[in-house]
């Protein structure tokens, strides 16, 4: 199931916070001063259960000018959004400057909401809508759809459902590779669970008792445990709503805005190489040497403006810069930020990083702008590896990853051996076609498969493995058969996991019997051993077993796995010796008289039609014998 995010983002007291509670019955006002205000002043959070079982998080984003930094937080980490926009006011300052840093953030898309639409008369909301389409025609939102609802009476709130739906069935969900990073947003205590931090998890996984640190302040804790939509979970990934429970940890010594990750993963930053895109409409050229706001996730620091080219950065324009900062923060390449100004605070740009770690540069070298541009975009190898990690549901082959990439076919090609050389990126043969996959991926999805094998073997211990074509299904990917075979064979080869025919098991389980079930697999194999030749059912044997019903079937399938129950025909067992030794007294029958009837056979074994009859047919199917008529001879 997808892991997606949506925030609202929209002028304060537009209705965000009652919309989400129409959607979901939660309230995400917590605190008293936003009961009594009536505005949202920090994140809030709902879990939110679509019609088709899409679970998905709702996070609400405060709106007034003073809780700007609290909005900065929530964006950061969402997918879509909901821009929100009143019927009776329609677009306000701070609906601009929201557009503002969804478009600098480049949130992948969205859906408008016109609230309160039962306050106003339809020709009004013909004008509202209007204006909107027109504010939004250069943005990332431009040609989304427009819904019209009211939270008190329910009109639209249908109608909104099922593009939030559509919105999410179509979008890509962020993979869970790389590091885990997640940038805390809330910090509190629970009595007798000590200190609990929360954020969305922008890349990698965190699991229970995991080790990890706080950055920039370098303190170390350990997961107490984990919440993913309110409940405990061993695991969350890139994507999702996480509380992580920190041990020994006090809430005074985490601060929001600080960065949640494992140690060795990343190192903070007072510098930053990145390119910044000024707004169109800032009525003032950025200068060099300008004291700015800097946001990236939920950190806030004070920054210098040091422009590499020129003396100012005038608005609509984009060039790479370098920003000193004050205080440290965790950055990634690619990481996406926005600057406001000083005094007065107003969004004015934003942009992406180029490098976390950079050394300070001369101004007005020659080149250098080109050169921090091309290292934007990346050497090709690079830009393969980010395509084949993005691609985290399906394989694709080479020509497929190296078009997406937008290269040439010999920058792909030799691209694809710089990959393959270091180690990051492995080839699966499916027949003719050589696909490519990022090592991350790779062991990823073996990661996955390995848990699920984990579990199904704790469940189901007397089985030998987990059927291959089920195994498929729940991974959840876009593999054919034949590609998820190939994977299955690479893993064996790496020793990893264990394939037995149709079945798939890890490397070192094997099926084994303990307490009431091994008694039970004992007091079975015995039952049929005792009757030999004249076997009970198995519902005989069944209702005798110390077992439950479901565990009896258990005892019936290890037993014929490990080949010590035969089955003749419905509802027929026969003990592995017991059957042996019947076809060797068949076979000598057969040798002595070269022609054998039923009853000789039944008289050698001193047993009855009712077994006879099907055994002989079993010999028959297993090209033992063959029948003329009434005669079996040898086949």
């Amino acid at each position: 199931m997808k892991r997606v995010i949506i925030g609202t983002a929209g002028h304060v007291d537009h209705g965000k916070t009652t919309l989400v509670k129409a959607l979901t019955g939660h309230d995400t006002d917590r605190l008293k001063e936003e009961k009594v205000r009536g505005i949202s002043i920090e994140l809030g959070f709902a879990p939110f259960t679509l019609p088709s079982g899409q679970r998905i998080g709702l996070v609400d984003v405060p709106g007034h000018e003073r809780f700007i930094k609290n909005m900065l937080a929530g964006v950061g980490g969402i997918d879509l959004v909901m821009l929100v926009i009143a019927a009776d006011e329609g677009i306000m300052p701070q609906t601009r400057e929201h557009l503002d840093i969804i478009n600098l953030l480049q949130v992948k898309g969205g859906v408008v909401v016109i609230t309160k639409a039962d306050l106003v008369e339809t020709e009004w909301l013909d004008l509202i809508r209007e204006e909107v389409e027109g504010v939004l025609k250069d943005s990332v939102l431009a040609g989304a759809p427009v819904i019209a609802v009211s939270a008190m009476t329910g009109q639209g709130i249908p109608e909104l459902i099922a593009v939030l739906e559509k919105l999410v069935s179509d979008i890509e969900e962020r993979p869970a590779t790389g590091q885990a990073r997640l940038p805390i947003d809330r910090v509190f205590t629970i009595t007798g669970f000590g200190t609990v931090v929360t954020g969305t998890l922008i890349s990698g996984r965190l699991q229970m008792g995991q080790e990890v640190v706080l950055l920039p302040s370098g303190k170390q804790s350990r997961i107490r445990s984990l919440q993913v939509h309110g409940k405990r979970v061993e695991e969350a990934r890139a994507g999702q709503r996480v509380a992580v429970n920190l041990h020994g940890l006090e809430i005074n010594e985490v601060d929001k805005g600080e960065v949640l990750t494992v140690p060795g993963a990343f190192v903070p930053t007072y510098r930053l190489d990145v390119e910044l895109e000024v707004l169109p409409t800032v009525e003032k050229a950025l200068q060099h040497g300008q004291r700015l706001r800097f946001y990236l996730g939920t950190s806030e620091v004070f920054c210098r403006l040091r422009l590499l080219d020129r003396e100012e950065l005038e608005a609509g324009t984009r060039a790479p810069v370098q920003l000193v900062l004050e205080q440290p923060v965790v950055a990634a390449k690619r990481d996406r930020f926005i600057v406001r100004t000083y005094s007065p605070m107003h969004t004015v740009a934003g942009g992406q990083i180029i490098d976390a770690h950079p050394p300070r540069h001369r101004r007005y070298q020659e080149g250098l702008n080109e050169q921090l541009l091309q290292k934007l975009k990346g050497e090709p190898d690079e830009l393969l590896l980010n395509v084949m990690k993005s691609t985290s549901s399906a394989l694709l082959t080479w020509e497929e990853l190296i078009k997406k990439a937008q290269l040439s076919q010999e920058e792909g090609q030799a691209a694809q051996q710089v990959l393959l050389g270091r180690g990051d990126a492995l080839e699966i043969s499916v027949e003719k076609q050589k696909y490519g996959i990022a090592r991350d991926i790779y062991l990823l999805w073996l990661d996955t498969v390995k848990q699920i094998l984990q579990k199904y073997h704790q469940q189901y211990p007397l089985r030998r493995g987990f059927s291959k074509e089920e195994l498929r299904g729940k991974l959840n990917l876009n593999l054919s058969n034949k590609e998820f075979t190939a994977l299955l064979n690479m893993w064996q080869q790496d020793g990893e996991l264990q394939i037995l025919e149709q079945d798939v098991a890890l490397k070192d389980f094997q099926p084994e019997a303990k307490g009431k079930l091994a008694e039970a697999v004992a007091q079975a194999e015995t039952a049929f051993l005792k009757g030999k030749f004249q076997p009970p059912s198995w519902a005989e044997v069944a209702e005798k077993l110390p077992v439950s019903p479901q565990q009896q079937e258990e005892v019936l399938l290890f037993l014929q796995q490990q080949g010590r129950l035969i089955k003749i025909s419905d509802d027929l067992y026969f003990h592995s010796r017991a059957l042996k030794e019947a076809k060797d007294i068949l076979l000598e029958l057969l040798e002595k008289h070269q022609e054998i009837t039923l009853a000789q056979f039944r008289d050698a074994l001193n047993s009855s039609r009712k077994y006879m009859v099907p055994l002989m047919e079993y010999f028959d199917r297993q090209r033992v014998t063959r029948r003329i008529g009434d005669l079996r001879v040898k086949f």
